[in-house]
């Protein structure tokens, strides 16, 4: 084992996850374990697995706004990181702990970009005053960071026209993976005939055909111009929407609204507001026929890779990361997008972008053989590009070209 000590912070981690980054981070400390001694350093709470250390809130800091709490948790990961030899934060929620840990005991800081707070105004629907902390906390981390990690190209180009003070050499592209052997179609009788009782509990007709949307509740993903253009599919297609965690009540009463809409409408609208276990998901995806990924902004979107190595074709905005994960025409279809430069990325012409998402998807559930075929050149593909092992190697070439450079 190369003998370094890595701290890895983060706001999510197991059992308590409810994005992307928390899967990122879940994966990544594992397949790192054989390659450096790595420790984990969370939020939530206690922890029992061995080499992870969950903080809660201090409870002078209960009662404030939520951004203080996220920097009280700060503080008591970059007192524990001492020992470290590198400590790596991930989400603005942990920047600032890792900054900290870098200035207090003198090591490399690696940021891992998952997404940036100048391109989600949004947030300050969600925390007010707290965004403009979040954002300076973001800021300071990334300007005085020794290594940045962007989970795709399009986040790279996001963070040096976001913070132009960031010296372009230390920007370095690692994408995302996929744990390949958790995301397979159930196989044998057995597993077909379980998978065959989750979805249809769930509401959802394996002999129709189906577009399943995957994501929180959330301005960045979209999910009300796929609403709108799920008006315009053929009436036999099914909508599935794994869709949870709303963040402002605001857009929950706005998805919620359209839902009930659209249900008026056309039947088979099927809506899961609970996160699924894995194998549940797993069921869902497999008995689908094309997975969308609407986004308005997306670094570079794990859960196409998800549905991907579940072998289905992706029909997916053409922005951010996602390009760099679907292969137009070949794995699914990129919906062409003109965005405002405001940093919330809504359409120039949102009737346009709906038109188009809406022809995209028709074109694909209505051509059941292309579409299988696509699943497979999917899956395919993220076995080729995504694997966790390949990852992981990039990952700790930062590392060591970080710290040869201290």
């Amino acid at each position: 084992m190369w003998p370094v000590r890595v701290d890895l912070l983060s706001r999510e981690f197991p059992p308590h996850v409810y994005g992307g980054a928390g899967v990122h981070v879940a994966e990544l400390s594992a397949v790192l374990r054989s390659r450096v001694d790595v420790r984990v350093r969370c939020f939530d709470g206690p922890r029992d697995a061995p080499g992870v250390d969950g903080y809660a809130v201090p409870a002078e800091l209960a009662g404030a706004d939520p951004v203080l709490g996220t920097f009280g948790v700060d503080l008591q990961m970059a007192a524990a990181v001492a020992g470290a030899d590198l400590v790596h934060s991930h989400t603005w929620y942990a920047n600032l702990g890792g900054h900290l840990a870098g200035l207090l005991h003198g090591i490399p800081h690696v940021v891992s970009a998952h997404s940036l707070e100048p391109l989600r105004p949004w947030k300050a629907e969600q925390l007010g005053g707290g965004y403009r902390l979040s954002g300076w906390a973001e800021r300071t981390a990334y300007e005085g960071a020794d290594g940045i990690i962007a989970v795709s190209g399009g986040m790279r180009a996001d963070i040096l026209r976001s913070y132009p003070a960031v010296d372009p050499d230390r920007v370095h592209v690692v994408h995302n993976g996929i744990d390949l052997e958790g995301w397979v179609r159930p196989s044998g009788e057995d597993e077909r005939a379980r998978a065959d009782t989750v979805v249809r509990g769930l509401g959802i007709d394996p002999e129709r055909p189906a577009v399943v949307f995957v994501g929180r509740i959330t301005r960045q993903k979209g999910l009300p111009y796929l609403l709108r253009a799920a008006r315009e599919l053929p009436p036999e297609v099914q909508l599935v929407l794994c869709a949870g965690a709303p963040d402002t009540p605001e857009i929950a009463r706005e998805v919620s609204d359209a839902v009930a809409r659209l249900a008026t409408e056309r039947t088979g609208v099927v809506w899961i507001e609970q996160m699924l276990p894995r194998p549940d998901l797993v069921a869902v995806l497999a008995a689908s026929t094309v997975f969308v990924c609407p986004s308005v902004y997306e670094p570079l979107g794990i859960v196409n890779l998800e549905a991907m190595a579940v072998g289905l074709p992706v029909v997916g905005t053409a922005t951010g990361g996602i390009p760099e994960v679907v292969d137009d025409g070949v794995t699914g279809v990129l919906v062409p997008i003109d965005q405002v430069t405001d940093g919330t990325g809504t359409p120039v012409d949102p009737d346009a972008f709906v038109a188009d998402l809406a022809r995209a998807l028709r074109d694909v559930v209505g051509d059941p053989v292309r579409a299988r075929e696509m699943g497979v050149a999917a899956r395919r593909r993220v076995e080729d590009h995504f694997s966790w092992d390949s990852i992981a190697d990039r990952t700790v070439a930062v590392y060591e070209s970080v710290l040869a450079g201290r």
